[in-house]
């Protein structure tokens, strides 16, 4: 199933809010003809190198280097030049052509003991648009600038625009082929998209690469390939580390506001509170650290276990492979590539989270913790209430302050209005405290403060306890409290009071508007302004003393909920100490990681789907399918980190997106912002005006709009090679299974609420993941992009190969290498290969043994 979402929109859309000026203007292409190698006995192993002569400076910038055609002497380069925006900086700017004949095509670099130069040619960027065909024929001079060793023929390539001209054939170095040098008209007009951004204000320092495939009919495909940066590579976790301080600090402020404790549940308060203290200390830290980075939008693979850039996801890049096919509208294929969330820097000694969760709540519950133990259920729920509180509460007040403005102004209809909001919004909060854990937690603080006597106290001992300063000490224990000493039926007139309030304002209202009617029939037309005045006060007068009792026990409830949710926390907490704490730490590590890469997903497909209908239409029905591969082999460390990513890639099942009207256009106005707490985060998605306007209905008004994550495992390296026939790979079964499961029923329900135009299509968010998300990862993204070329765009079989070389040899992903590790190698060996399928075995000269 194809997870991969296929663009076809009109480019012209995003020049309303994205600039301009970050995407390549000018590509190329190069073949040559009649070259003449030094040995006279053999064919010249050809590539070319392209530079551009700095206007400014005058001296020669290195732009690309196709790859290598061996033993040919009229070799046609598949792959091409992208120049950048700031080069060609004018109709004036030098090109430089440099040939060489590489003897050692193993090399990584141009060198002059292992290449020897064949010729050279130069060319103003004017020249080649003036051209006929924006095609050039150029003479290759040799080094003493004479003797002519040959020719090179630089054609511009144009994404999205095919012209009709007479077609050339050139022998390329595969017997008994031919090959077009352009490609066919597409018989249709096409906007230039020359000019045009990949996506949007979050993504940052473009590489592009160009290439050209043939097709299965003896015609040419346009491929580009397009990688970037992402701003959210920092923001996010940045944002996320401040929502955990203030999250932490509320946390200790809950805490101390539980009022006087027994000296048991003091002393734990105070340990639990100087746990919090220390978490909070150690993000403000990080948090300091992240400020002082300024201008890096990713964190290189070889940083991964640094302790400052923890929370920072490894090598986040968007990629997109641009496909201009004749006679076809363009596609565009995007994916996410991320180093596999993990807490690299607390190591995977024990394993990750999925086994330390696991082995943790066992032992939580068997061992006599002097705490009282709820589920992991239970605490969700209490963090759930706590949560729901503190937005219904201000909002229950925000709206009877409505209602009071409704009857001071005597509106029948804003005093309707605003009553229903009201009743809704308080039913849902009586609601929510009818829970049963309230109730009984209520009870278990009760008997936590001092001078509480149980009735079992003054009779025998039980077996087990101890006593200390004359009162008992807690035992464990495995079910929620109840105390039949304190008053249960308390509490159920406390919030019941809530639903009686509400009853006698609706009551009121009900009885005003009544009396107002017939005062209306009997109130001559010309009534005096002294009058009207009176019946308007009058409205405010009766309900203020109603709605101000409403406020006041709902303001009483939700303390009186807050320190009992608060106390089954406390629970929890001083169950959890130690190690509970450090969990915590490292989940908000391995979340923070995921958060990043998924919010850089969805705003990328939001941008690309900006103008699709079904696409929108799915995103507010259904969701999106965020999927994430992952390339993690089932033995030794990797299996902490796929413990670690299984959680993280999990708890993006709390976050929810919501699209709002960014103030203005500016850059700082369009990045994403988070809000939230541990249970569920928000990312708000702003975009400018013009933009916002064109959405569905249901967006606009803010609907919370669902990410299905997905993980799926599929191990490739020596090692699972090892795990697979020797070990066990039961992790990876259950990770793929489960998974598996929820796409299903994701699929399931998206065929019923939105019509697929193709079953192997669910216009979802594409990851791939392995530890750094630069070699394995390489492999698996030039695969699926060939293969998509391939099954989708009619790539002939004979190219198959040859594109999945140049990919990997000269693409996007060995420029990803070099900016992980300052190095054109991938980190494989030779052992390392034998044991990967052929299909995921890099060019030979691409790899090595390198720090990764």
């Amino acid at each position: 199933m194809q997870i991969f979402n296929t663009l076809t929109s009109d480019f012209e859309f995003y020049k309303m809010f994205i600039k301009l000026s970050t995407f390549p203007r000018l590509s190329a292409i190069c073949s040559c003809n009649d070259l003449v190698a030094s040995g006279r006995d053999r064919k010249p192993n050809a590539l070319v190198q392209v530079a551009v002569i700095d206007p400014y400076k005058q001296h020669l910038v290195s732009q690309a280097c196709t790859e290598i055609v061996e033993a040919n002497k009229d070799p046609l380069f598949l792959t091409g030049v992208a120049f950048p925006s700031e080069y060609p900086a004018s109709p004036e700017t030098l090109v430089k052509l440099t040939v060489y004949d590489a003897k050692d095509k193993n090399q990584e670099s141009v060198s002059k003991q292992l290449f020897s130069f064949l010729g050279s040619a130069t060319f103003s960027v004017g020249d080649l648009l003036r051209a006929k065909d924006e095609q050039l024929t150029l003479s290759l001079r040799s080094s003493d600038g004479v003797c002519a060793a040959g020719t090179v023929v630089v054609s511009r390539l144009k994404m999205g625009e095919m012209e009709e001209v007479d077609v050339d054939h050139i022998t390329t170095d595969i017997p008994s082929q031919k090959c077009p040098l352009v490609c066919e008209s597409a018989h249709h007009s096409c906007v230039d998209r020359e000019s045009n951004p990949l996506t949007g204000p979050v993504f940052r320092n473009p590489v592009c690469k160009v290439y050209r495939f043939q097709t299965v009919d003896s015609k040419w495909m346009f491929v580009r390939e397009q990688m970037e940066e992402c701003t959210l590579s920092f923001s996010i976790p940045k944002q996320l580390l401040s929502l955990y301080i203030q999250e932490d600090m509320s946390r200790v402020q809950d805490l101390r506001e539980l009022g006087d404790l027994s000296p048991h549940w003091d002393n734990l308060r105070k340990e639990v509170m100087t746990r919090y203290g220390g978490i909070i200390s150690s993000y403000q830290e990080t948090l300091a650290e992240l400020d002082k980075i300024t201008g890096h939008s990713f964190k290189p693979s070889c940083c991964k276990a640094q302790k400052s850039l923890e929370f920072i996801p490894i090598n986040l890049h968007t990629q997109r492979m641009r496909v201009t096919c004749p006679k076809k509208t363009d596609a565009f294929y995007d994916i996410v590539t991320v180093g596999a969330p993990a807490a690299h820097f607390q190591g995977f000694k024990c394993g990750g989270l999925q086994r330390l969760l696991s082995r943790y709540e066992a032992e939580k519950k068997s061992t006599a913790y002097q705490c009282i133990y709820y589920s992991p259920e239970h605490t969700a729920k209490a963090q759930e209430v706590l949560s729901t509180m503190s937005l219904l509460q201000p909002l229950i007040t925000s709206l009877a302050d409505q209602l009071l403005q409704a009857a001071h102004e005597h509106s029948s209809p804003g005093l309707r209005d605003a009553l229903k909001n009201l009743s809704d919004k308080t039913e849902q909060f009586v609601h929510t405290l009818k829970d049963e854990l309230v109730k009984s937690a209520l009870l278990a603080l009760h008997a936590a403060q001092p001078g509480f006597v149980s009735k079992n106290q003054k009779q025998t001992p039980v077996p087990g306890k101890h006593q200390e300063g004359g009162l008992l000490q807690p035992k464990h224990q495995d079910s929620i409290p109840h105390h039949k000493e304190y008053d249960e039926e308390e509490w159920d007139r406390v919030w019941a009071n809530v639903a009686k309030c509400l009853n006698c304002v609706i009551a009121m209202v009900d009885k005003l508007q009544e009396e107002d009617s017939s005062k209306q029939e009997s109130v001559p037309d010309l009534v005096s302004k002294t009058v009207l005045h009176a019946l308007i006060c009058d409205w405010r007068e009766q309900l203020c003393p109603l709605v101000t009792r409403l406020k006041e026990c709902v303001m009483e409830v939700a303390e009186k909920a807050k320190r009992a949710m608060t106390f089954v926390l406390l629970q929890e907490a001083a169950c959890s100490i130690p190690q509970g704490f450090l969990l915590q730490q490292r989940r908000d590590v391995v979340f923070s990681q995921a958060l990043a890469a998924l919010a850089c997903g969805f705003v990328m497909r939001l941008y690309a789907g900006m103008q699709d209908k079904g696409f929108l239409r799915q995103l507010h029905l259904v969701g999106l399918v965020a999927q994430f591969e992952s390339l993690l082999s089932t033995y030794s460390e990797e299996i902490g980190m796929l413990e670690d990513m299984e959680v993280g890639i999990s708890d993006l099942q709390r976050v929810a997106f919501k699209i709002t009207e960014a103030k203005t256009d500016e850059l700082g106005d369009l990045q994403p912002l988070v809000c939230g707490r541990r249970d569920h985060f928000t990312v708000e998605v702003p975009l400018p005006q013009l933009v916002f306007q064109t959405l569905p209905e249901e967006i606009k008004e803010g609907k919370p709009l669902r990410v299905f994550p997905v993980l799926f495992n599929v191990g490739i390296n020596e090692q699972q090679t090892i795990a697979e026939r020797f070990g066990d790979i039961s992790l990876q079964e259950r990770i793929n299974q489960k998974n598996f499961e929820t796409l299903e029923a994701y699929y399931k329900s998206l065929s019923e609420k939105v019509p697929l135009e193709s079953p192997n299509k669910l216009n979802g968010i594409r990851f791939t993941s392995c530890k750094s998300a630069k070699d394995r990862t390489s492999m698996s993204v030039t695969l699926e992009q060939c293969a998509l070329l391939r099954d989708e765009h009619q790539l002939s079989k004979d190219f198959f190969v040859r594109a999945l070389d140049c990919m990997r040899r000269e693409g996007c992903r060995i420029e990803n290498v070099q900016k992980n590790i300052k190095c054109r190698k991938y980190a494989f060996n030779m052992l390392q290969l034998m044991a990967f399928p052929k299909c995921y075995r890099p060019p030979e000269g691409t790899y090595g043994k390198v720090d990764s």
